[in-house]
């Protein structure tokens, strides 16, 4: 089948059914890559890089324009994706804490109706991953202390214009990925679900910094930032530091961002990163290649999606952690049998939809009750009956390092809003994504009236001052208890974790900060 636009195909149209060719079940493929701007994937974003395979999905199948994460980061994320569960039902509050190992996932229900099954790739759900540096930054942000968790972001070119393969795990992955769907065309008839997850774009570790080093380095070759249209990168608008919301002066600082930047620097980080979403794309092309190849693409309902996204010096912040939309937007293309070409979805979704998606894809009953809705309605004209089950707006929301306050994103229409904490020690901001696709103008003040229904709205979802308060007593007991078993040993280990350089500065200082967070005045 040659890549290009292909006429509608509508089968089995009656609801309940799964979609598929001749009465088959379809087969499932999602990639899911970590850390990709949703907004890359339509326009005016999609013409800065080129990415021929999104494109591909977009022309022959649907894109939902208004994806959410529903907690950008990367293992809490994924969590709601596979449970289908917002994180504080799951109680996922960082990379350290998500799910259980035996939690039911819409994988393990595929593969209890019949489908063979298959996950690669980095899968970052359950509890008890990340680093030692990452959990105790969590754990610890409530800490009257301003440290520098990161590296400063910085870009590192390698290779040369033959040198494509630069993520090498990744495409290790992909390869593995693609020689899969070959054996399950040749040795079986029953439909199977893959799912593949990569790494890029999510910036590399940066080496010099030492083994408790996060992820700064945005690292490419010359053969993919020639796919970047130089010309088309904007360097985005900043608030002074001084007229930033709190908790983005937090995030900014910890995120070793503080500092000056020239313009040429911004331009080049972005561009860096909008190479490694190129060589994102062509593992996506990978797979739906090795599809096309079998004669499996027509019986396949392909996924492409995000853990969340990147902020890439918008805000004067890189990495996810925000509401922002560089961090917070995700993308979400679906194309398939029975499933509309060419259609561009304006209705808001997230990340836990896609557990009753799948399922409804493949005619699958849910576990139990979830926080999703199916997208199929959206993308069938044959289900449109049931475009009225869905809510008008997604919830995220975020408990991890980086931030100094739990954070809570409703988008509603045109808004949207962000509350913190308790509601009321916090200040909440309130933006007009139509008129301000900066998000630079918090206009909370400006109508009261919005915040106070878009308030009442999210605490009848979730009643997030509760949450706060469970999230801020697990963080200083888990806290402790690694205290504990540190022995006399923790003052060397604590002063040792990223944040050293900082740390070190007063390091006396920063543990009696501790010790009052622990225990009260001393």
């Amino acid at each position: 089948m040659k890549m290009k636009l292909l006429p509608l195909i509508f089968l089995f149209q009656t609801y309940g059914q799964s979609l598929g060719q001749n009465g088959s079940r379809p087969n499932i493929v999602m990639v899911m890559t970590d850390a990709f701007d949703g907004r890359l994937t339509f326009d005016p974003g999609s013409k800065v890089v080129k990415l021929p395979y999104v494109n591909y999905l977009r022309e022959l199948g649907t894109t939902f324009l208004n994806a959410y994460t529903n907690s950008p980061i990367c293992c809490p994320s994924r969590a709601a994706m596979w449970s289908g569960q917002f994180v504080h039902l799951t109680q996922s509050w960082n990379n350290y804490k998500c799910l259980h190992a035996n939690a039911t996932t819409w994988m393990d229900l595929l593969e209890a109706n019949g489908y063979v099954t298959k996950m690669m790739g980095k899968l970052d759900y359950t509890s008890g991953s990340h680093s030692v540096s990452n959990r105790i930054e969590a754990w610890t942000r409530d800490v009257q202390f301003l440290l520098r968790q990161e590296g400063r972001p910085v870009t590192q070119l390698v290779g040369n214009m033959s040198t494509v393969r630069i993520m090498r795990k990744d495409w290790e992955n992909t390869d593995k990925a693609a020689q899969w769907i070959h054996q399950r065309a040749a040795s079986s008839q029953q439909p199977f679900a893959l799912y593949l997850g990569l790494n890029l774009p999510h910036p590399y570790k940066t080496e010099s910094l030492g083994p408790t080093a996060g992820g700064s380095t945005f690292l490419t070759s010359p053969y993919w930032l020639k796919k970047v249209s130089s010309e088309l990168i904007t360097v985005p608008k900043w608030l002074p530091m001084a007229a930033m919301h709190p908790v983005d002066y937090y995030s900014t600082f910890t995120k070793n961002c503080s500092g000056d930047f020239t313009e040429e620097e911004v331009r080049s980080i972005r561009a860096f990163y909008y190479a490694m979403c190129a060589e994102a794309d062509a593992m996506l092309g990978q797979v739906i290649s090795a599809l096309r190849e079998t004669g499996l693409l027509n019986n396949t309902v392909v996924i492409f999606t995000a853990d969340h996204g990147e902020l890439a010096m918008e805000h004067r912040q890189f990495y996810k952690m925000s509401m922002f939309e560089g961090s917070s937007h995700v993308p979400l293309l679906i194309m398939g049998p029975g499933l509309t070409s060419g259609l561009q979805v304006n209705q808001l979704a997230s990340l836990v939809d896609l557990y009753p998606t799948v399922l409804d894809v493949a005619g699958v009953s849910a576990a139990g009750p979830v926080s999703g809705h199916s997208l199929v309605p959206l993308l069938s004209k044959a289900r449109a009956f049931s475009k009225k089950q869905r809510p008008d707006w997604v919830l995220s929301e975020y408990h991890g390092c980086n931030v100094n306050a739990s954070t809570y994103m409703l988008r509603r229409g045109r808004w949207k809003y962000i509350a913190y904490a308790d509601g009321q020690s916090v200040p909440p901001q309130l933006f007009d994504i139509t008129l301000d696709k900066d998000e630079l103008h918090n206009v909370v003040l400006k109508f009261p009236d919005v915040q106070a229904r878009l308030d009442k709205l999210l605490r009848s979802i979730v009643d997030y001052p509760r949450v706060s308060t469970i999230v801020h007593l697990y963080n200083k007991k888990s806290f402790a208890d690694w205290q504990n078993s540190l022995g006399t040993n923790y003052s060397q280990v604590i002063a040792n974790l990223r944040w050293h350089v900082d740390w070190q500065k007063d390091a006396l200082a920063n543990e009696r900060a501790i010790d009052k967070w622990l225990y009260g005045s001393l």
